[in-house]
């Protein structure tokens, strides 16, 4: 709702993810850093699954859901469905090794996961390419570090066959000393600590700190094999980062009842790849892979894939409005994955409400009378002020550290906006004007949801998107002529609506973590906000609405087709 300027790049935007004060230290490896602007390269070494749920194929599908660009060299060709493996056929090691030396020699590769290495030539051939590339410079520019490289030790079935045999198990055992993370089940643990399994989670941890130790690796420790035994615990299913020194983060979940669980583990890796070579830090990484793959199992089965153990929906964010051009169907039902999307598009009653508003119409096609636009202004600057104050807050209750930088930066871009582009258009900040009870109540209604993160953030969600949605169709009428072209100018703002994407999955993660009754919560501060904005874009005092007649269109004159968009 409030105006979103263009900023000078010392003073960040709102979205901006620039911490207002030092952060924690992230969980981060001596490995190439991301270009700026860079998706991150992410290379599966893995086994193909001709079914789609797991090897490099549920590989690929992980990384592009983690907003990275995925490659793949294929370790061996296997037989299965969901039901489970016929054969498998190995590739001469050789043309492995050409495989990834093809990659490598053309494609600068900022991450990469291993899965399944079905015998101790091909892992010996991994390791050896890994040598080579950590002493070869494969980026233009004369970088040499390596990428980041997790390892999906892929030995023991769900049934707890051993898939290798020991010389193999030897040879992925060698493989610890030279990656960065190692994700193992919890029979796999056990195989590479070459120790009896652990019998509980406190158990676990202990032998993922020794095997850290001994090899100088993180271990990402999983709790999911708990469940199946009858003294489960009943707070769910934790997974933790583990160094040398004991336990770096640990992340409870939910238990899950799902027969979509076929490739969990190969999409988590390669997942986690990802998210690092685009944040720098294992335990964010971790964080968001972990409330991503627990959304794409809830919404596995919905795919009915097989009859057997099914896939996880790799691209659930998607199918909730995150990048399809289209809203989910009601069909689809109420998990925690779709929510914010239908959320979203049960407020489509009040967009289009805003889309038909005289004063948004007027300021579209350039007749809007300079009072009514100054009473805008004056409004917006004093919901900025605290709106700021809000955002501050979300900061404070944010659980993450990309988080609470994400807020805290968007405070400061909205202190920034108002002390910048308000005071240029007002001629100074606005003096003894009093808030209107419209923005007295959309200012009240934010600050009713500050103690519960969760509730904020859907408050303060509808002043990015909304403003950002509205806004697209009107910098599309800008012109050079156009009596508000600066303003409309700041419509136009790429960064803002990646902001305002960011501030969606936020929302996303939020909902996905929550349990029913808070979303319940969420959806009613969310559709309050919306109902504000409306109210807010309609105080300058003009009558009416424009365009009454005839079939609702968008303030570009095109007839409205409504999108989750995010």
């Amino acid at each position: 709702m409030s105006a979103r300027a263009p900023e000078d790049s010392s003073a960040g935007r709102a979205g901006s993810t620039t911490p207002a004060h030092a952060a924690p230290a992230p969980v981060s490896s001596p490995t190439r850093a991301l270009r700026t602007g860079s998706r991150p390269r992410v290379l599966a070494v893995a086994g193909s699954d001709p079914s789609g749920g797991a090897g490099v194929q549920a590989d690929l599908k992980s990384i592009a859901a983690a907003g990275g660009y995925g490659m793949a060299a294929v370790t061996a060709l296997t037989v299965q469905n969901t039901r489970g493996v016929r054969d498998v056929h190995v590739p001469p090691p050789a043309f492995l090794a050409a495989q990834l030396d093809a990659v490598t020699d053309d494609v600068t590769v900022d991450a990469v996961k291993i899965g399944m290495l079905a015998s101790a030539p091909v892992a010996r051939a991994v390791a050896a390419w890994l040598d080579a590339l950590s002493h070869a410079t494969s980026d233009r520019s004369g970088t040499t570090a390596r990428p980041a490289v997790v390892l999906d030790p892929v030995m023991v079935a769900t049934s707890g066959d051993r898939l290798l045999d020991p010389a193999a198990e030897d040879a992925v055992r060698d493989l610890l000393g030279r990656v960065d993370v190692v994700t193992p089940n919890l029979p796999e643990l056990a195989v590479l600590a070459q120790e009896p399994p652990a019998a509980d989670w406190p158990a676990a941890l202990e032998q993922a700190r020794r095997l850290a130790a001994r090899h100088g690796v993180l271990v990402v420790a999983k709790g999911g094999h708990l469940l199946a035994r009858p003294d489960a615990r009943e707070e769910g299913a934790p997974d933790a980062l583990v160094g040398p020194q004991g336990v770096l983060v640990e992340l409870p979940g939910p238990r899950l009842t799902s027969t979509s669980t076929h490739g969990t583990g190969c999409s988590l890796s390669s997942g986690l790849a990802a998210r690092y070579a685009r944040t720098g830090d294992w335990a964010e990484a971790l964080r968001g892979t972990k409330a991503w793959l627990t959304a794409a199992i809830r919404a596995g089965e919905a795919l009915r894939v097989g009859g057997g153990n099914g896939p996880v929906d790799h691209l659930v964010g998607l199918r909730a409005g995150g990048a399809e051009p289209q809203a989910p169907s009601r069909a689809a039902g109420a998990g925690a994955e779709d929510v914010v999307a239908r959320w979203w598009d049960d407020a489509a009653d009040v967009r289009a409400a805003i889309d038909d508003l005289a004063f948004v119409r007027s300021l579209g096609d350039g007749t809007l009378d300079p009072d009514h636009f100054r009473t805008y202004l004056e409004q917006d600057a004093l919901y900025l002020r605290d709106y700021a104050r809000c955002l501050a807050r979300a900061s404070e209750l944010a659980p993450t550290r990309a988080e609470q930088a994400f807020w805290a930066g968007g405070a400061h871009g909205a202190l920034v906006t108002e002390l910048d582009l308000h005071t240029r258009w007002l001629g100074g900040e606005p003096q003894d004007v009093p808030a209107s009870a419209t923005t007295a109540a959309y200012l009240d209604h934010l600050r009713a949801a500050g103690d519960d993160y969760a509730t904020l953030v859907a408050a303060v969600l509808p002043c990015y998107w909304i403003y950002q949605d509205v806004g697209e169709r009107l910098a599309a009428r800008n012109h050079a002529g156009h009596p508000y072209a600066e303003w409309l100018g700041t419509y136009a703002d790429d960064a803002f609506a990646g902001a305002t994407r960011e501030a969606v999955a936020i929302l996303r993660r939020a909902a996905a973590a929550s349990d029913a009754s808070t979303r319940d919560r969420m959806a009613a501060a969310f559709r309050a906000a919306c109902e504000h904005e409306l109210a807010f874009f309609d105080q300058t005092g003009l009558p009416g609405t424009a365009g009454t007649e005839g079939a609702a269109e968008d303030v570009d004159g095109r007839p409205a087709d409504r999108v989750a968009v995010g």
